[in-house]
């Protein structure tokens, strides 16, 4: 220990206590660099060697496994500083400044507080006061240099990471119903037959059934299990399927022989309790930033997945004047298929009376610009009356050529009546 360094401790320093800063950035690097994590321990006999009695030497070592970039919550640099805040700290130690923080809003932060609290800073190299400009300046200088060095160390590994994706060969989790080859980026139907086998059939019977809802309550009323693997184990885990599971199968690219990487981005928000959130955003196909087609064998051709992803869409509940989506339930005839005759836009099922009886009217607002739910809709038309038409042979009163002439008052009405 060096004078410069002696001459920093001071009574008033040695009567308040010292906080040995102990982390490790993830979960393995406290598993498998343990030499690291033991010479952070070690500094408790620095702290001794100074002139602290033992007891005064206080471990925080709750951050373990936890990043320093500050996106995530440290609980042990949350205590640190609020105990140095409070004059009780007398000496903060780390085995270097990129422990403490990765970010300069933490690290000056806590370089302002060391300084009106009159608190020590100490790393392999030496002893630090905040307070005075040399030594702010070094500390400074080595909050930037770790900072920068983070950046850089993602730099290279999104660098390297992108560019084995842009090969096909960069090995992420795939999908149940695959399996990694031996070559580099080969990927290969599950060997187990039963697995390949029900993966088959979601898709033939979603090319027979027309919908991912009809598929799942095909698979509910037959009984049949659906395969299931997690990301920690590679075990097949049979269970009931969902709803989510069925069309997470139909829509992923993988199942139709495409390499794919880059679909999601993330976006990071503070919310209204200033805690940072992130959230998985998932990008059109333009935004891709990989995607191979016919990179390995597919369960369906990439044409086969176009014409999936186009009937999905047209499922999906339409707007008052897009094309009709998915056909739904409901006792009344034409579900979801009926247009209004004068303002051309869908009608609205709707059911009252002790029967439950059914009725139609305008999806959405009509020509004057009110609520069908309100009393100046279009028109209202009974299902009661549709059904004696057909129990005396009779045949409905139809409209066929109300959608060309709907669409032409459409256009002919002002564009303040429709919104």
């Amino acid at each position: 220990m060096n004078e410069t360094t002696k001459g920093k401790v001071t009574s008033n320093h040695l009567s308040r206590r010292v906080c040995v800063y102990v982390r490790q950035s993830t979960a393995s690097q406290v598993e498998l660099n343990r030499e690291s994590t033991q010479r952070q321990y070690a500094l408790v006999d620095r702290a001794v060697a100074l002139g602290w009695p033992r007891e005064q030497v206080e471990v925080v070592d709750s951050d373990l496994g936890t990043s320093g970039a500050g996106h995530a919550q440290r609980e042990g640099f949350t205590h640190m500083t609020a105990e140095t805040a409070l004059g009780n700290i007398g000496l903060i130690l780390s085995i270097e400044v990129s422990r403490v923080a990765r970010n300069n809003s933490d690290w000056y932060r806590l370089l302002d507080l060391c300084a009106m609290t009159d608190t020590l800073i100490g790393d392999e190299d030496g002893l630090y006061h905040p307070g005075q400009f040399n030594d702010r300046l070094l500390l400074g200088l080595k909050g930037t240099m770790a900072e920068a060095e983070l950046h850089i160390i993602h730099a290279r590994l999104d660098g390297g990471i992108r560019n084995k994706a842009a090969r096909g060969e960069l090995r992420r989790g795939l999908p149940v119903g695959y399996v990694w080859g031996e070559k580099d980026g080969e990927a290969l139907f599950d060997p187990d037959a039963a697995v390949s086998g029900t993966i088959r059939t979601v898709f033939e019977k979603f090319v027979e059934l027309g919908s991912a809802r009809r598929v799942w309550i095909w698979f509910q009323s037959e009984g049949l299990p659906f395969p299931h693997r997690s990301s920690a184990s590679p075990r097949i885990r049979w269970d009931a399927p969902t709803y989510t599971t069925i069309l997470s199968v139909l829509k992923s690219p993988v199942y139709a022989g495409a390499y794919v990487y880059g679909r999601t981005r993330t976006q990071t928000s503070v919310d209204a309790d200033g805690q940072v959130r992130k959230r998985t955003r998932q990008l059109p196909r333009s935004q891709w930033s990989v995607l191979i087609k016919d990179h390995h064998p597919g369960f369906i051709d990439w044409d086969g997945y176009e014409t999936n992803q186009e009937k999905l869409a047209r499922n999906t509940r339409p707007a008052p004047h897009d094309p009709a989506g998915a056909v739904r339930n409901g006792a009344a005839l034409l579900q979801s298929l009926a247009v209004c005759g004068k303002c051309g836009r869908k009608l609205r099922v709707y059911y009252q009376g002790r029967n439950n009886t059914a009725g139609r009217t305008p999806l959405s607002i009509d020509r004057s610009g009110k609520s069908p739910r309100g009393h100046n809709a279009c028109h209202r038309v009974g299902a009661k009356s549709q059904r004696a038409c057909r129990r005396q042979g009779q045949p409905c009163q139809t409209r066929e050529s109300a959608a060309p002439e709907a669409a032409g008052k459409a256009g002919e009405a002002p564009t303040g009546s429709w919104s």
